[in-house]
């Protein structure tokens, strides 16, 4: 028998999970972490729109969900440098699955292209 979780929607997997990328930006920011960009201003550049004070919240949010990782080197200027933990990475295919739905269901007619290499394109 499969249990009921609304009497307890706090332990809800799919609200829990809800919660951490419900978000404006966060899957985008999730999605070019797992491209390898992982540098603050590089983030900010790819995320066309996005406020800094927006990503930096982000980040922190995700950092303290433990789906990334944050790393400051001792340099001149300051490097810091954010990772997906093995628990953002769990959350790409998710994250592929949207895109690839979206493409499918929500598009306009024309076939997907891939926007996020795009310099200047928000879409994912």
């Amino acid at each position: 028998m499969v249990q009921s979780t609304d009497a307890h929607p706090e332990s809800c997997p799919v609200l829990k999970t809800a919660d951490i990328i419900s978000g404006k930006w966060t899957l985008l920011i999730l999605r070019d972490l797992s491209k390898g960009i992982n540098r603050f201003s590089v983030l900010e550049r790819s995320l066309t729109g996005i406020s800094p004070k927006t990503l930096s919240e982000r980040l922190k949010g995700l950092e303290k969900a433990g789906i990334v990782t944050r790393k400051s080197y001792p340099e001149v200027p300051p490097r810091v440098e954010y990772t997906l933990t093995d628990m953002g990475w769990d959350l790409i295919p998710l994250i592929n699955h949207m895109r690839d739905y979206g493409a499918k269901w929500l598009g306009d007619g024309r076939p997907y292209k891939d926007h996020s290499t795009d310099d200047d394109a928000p879409g994912a």
